[in-house]
């Protein structure tokens, strides 16, 4: 049986400078469980980024405990975070983040060339063609990015962020750069991969699709202040 859940015991983090000091997160704890959709909102400055970006390892709490997928990642070094980083966790951002001189199968395989295990070619191309055909841009594999409108952006951001089977999937702000059609695909998309098992934290300021999740979380000056739980329709 797989372990791949995410816990947050009292994490907190401070920002200090000579002036003052700043608490971004007070005390924080919260569970997601594998199949979990997770959304998290709140006003601006309420600590949503600084949560994801400790979830997402990319930054470390100031004290607290966090566990990922069995392990203690709490006190990890730069390079340590980096390996499990790649592993367990797949990250889509509001901008892309795509390179522009990369094919979009090449974009999508990426984070397989930093395994520490090695793929052969005929693995990633399966890897890539599977995350491919979950976001439904097969014909789309040759494409630059620049080549491909800010929706397909985004689904090939998804697939990228899928195509190591991560533990959990971070969504920073989805739509921020799409229109409203764009966005709502992109969304839906979402709420299909989750159906199929994936992972979801998302922060997002939108509240219509912050009720897509199946939990919804409530940050406010950096202490989880509610949360609500939807019935799931049998």
């Amino acid at each position: 049986m797989s372990n791949n859940k995410i816990k947050l015991t009292n994490i907190t983090k401070k920002f200090v400078t000579s002036e003052m000091e700043t608490h971004a997160l007070r005390g924080v704890d919260l569970e997601i469980n594998e199949g979990d959709y997770v959304s998290i909102s709140g006003p601006s400055g309420c600590g949503k980024s600084t949560l994801l970006s400790i979830l997402g390892l990319l930054d470390t709490a100031s004290d607290g405990e966090y566990m990922l997928a069995g392990h203690d990642v709490s006190n990890l070094s730069v390079n340590q975070r980096a390996s499990m980083r790649n592993e367990h966790i797949g990250f889509v951002f509001q901008s892309f983040n795509l390179i522009d001189e990369l094919s979009v199968f090449d974009n999508i395989a990426l984070p397989l060339r930093y395994r520490e295990k090695a793929l052969s070619q005929e693995e990633v191309k399966q890897k890539v063609d599977a995350c491919l055909a979950k976001v439904e841009m097969t014909h789309r594999a040759g494409h630059k990015p620049n080549q491909l409108s800010g929706g397909q952006q985004q689904r090939v951001a998804i697939a990228r962020a899928l195509v190591n089977d991560p533990a959990i999937l971070l969504v920073d702000e989805p739509t921020g750069n799409l229109d409203s059609k764009n966005g709502d695909a992109v969304m839906m998309m979402l709420a299909e991969l989750n159906r199929q098992g994936t992972t979801i934290c998302m922060v997002t300021h939108d509240p219509r699709y912050a009720d897509m999740a199946k939990r919804k979380l409530h940050l406010l000056d950096g202490v989880m202040a509610d949360e609500f739980k939807m019935e799931l329709a049998v």
